[in-house]
C-alpha cells in the first residue's frame, strides 16, 4: 500500500513481524525522523542510544540491525538507496527547538508529529524517544564538533525496514526550515511511503 506523507506531517503504521516499510524522499533531500514502538503496550522502543553502542557507529547500513531501549533488535535496516548518510545523534525538533532558532509563534515539529500521529491509532504517546533521521547529514568533525549539512539524498532514494517483532513505525517528514538539513532551500517536502509483508 501506498501513502504519501505531506511536508511537516507525521504518520504512523502498525507493522506485524516480518513486515517492511520502505520511505522514499521523492523530491531529495527531505529528512524523516522514524521511531518504532513495541506493540502490544508501547513499552519499548527503538533507542538510538543502544543501537549506537550494538553496531559501533553512529549511523546505520544495510543489513544492521535496530535495537530497543532493552537491547534487543526491533527493526532491521534492509536496503537503502540512497548514499547512506543518516543520523542517531539529533533530538527530534520541537516547538522549543524552533523558539531558539528565532522562529516566534507556534511551528509545526517532529516531537508534536510523533504524539499526534500515536493518537490517530488511538495510543498514548511516551515521552519522544531519539529518532533515528533518515537522510540527515550532521557531519562529525575531527575536534568532534557537530554540523547540520543539507541531505545528499536524491529524489526516489530509499530505505526499507523490516519489523523484527510487531510494531508501531511512526515517520515525519521534518518542518525543519530554519536549518538546511532539508536542502539548501530550507523547504520541506513530501514522503513517499510503501507497506509490504
Amino acid at each position: 500500500m501506498h501513502t504519501t506523507i505531506p511536508a511537516g506531517h507525521g504518520r504512523a503504521f502498525r507493522l506485524d513481524a516480518g513486515q517492511r516499510l520502505r520511505v522514499a524522499t521523492t523530491q531529495g533531500g527531505q529528512v524523516v525522523d522514524t521511531w518504532a514502538l513495541a506493540l502490544p503496550d508501547l513499552d519499548e522502543w527503538m533507542s538510538m542510544e543502544h543501537t549506537r553502542g550494538r553496531l559501533l557507529a553512529v549511523s546505520p547500513r544495510a543489513g544492521d540491525d535496530l535495537f530497543s531501549d532493552r537491547r534487543r533488535p526491533i527493526l532491521r535496516f534492509v536496503q537503502d538507496t540512497s548514499p547512506g548518510v543518516h543520523d542517531t545523534l539529533i533530538a527530534a525538533c520541537d516547538q522549543e527547538r524552533y523558539r531558539q532558532l528565532g522562529h516566534e509563534g507556534p511551528h509545526r515539529n517532529c516531537a508534536d508529529n510523533f504524539r499526534a500521529a500515536l493518537a490517530e491509532l488511538g495510543y498514548a504517546a511516551p515521552p519522544v524517544p531519539a529518532p533515528l533521521n533518515v537522510f540527515m547529514r550532521i557531519p562529525v568533525a575531527a575536534d568532534g564538533t557537530l554540523s547540520f549539512e543539507p541531505s545528499p539524498a536524491s529524489p526516489g532514494d530509499a530505505v526499507t525496514l523490516e519489523a523484527v517483532r510487531d510494531v508501531v513505525v511512526v515517520l515525519s517528514a521534518c518542518p525543519q526550515d530554519l536549518v538546511p538539513i532539508n536542502g539548501a532551500s530550507m523547504r520541506p517536502t513530501d514522503v513517499g511511503v510503501d507497506t509490504s509483508d
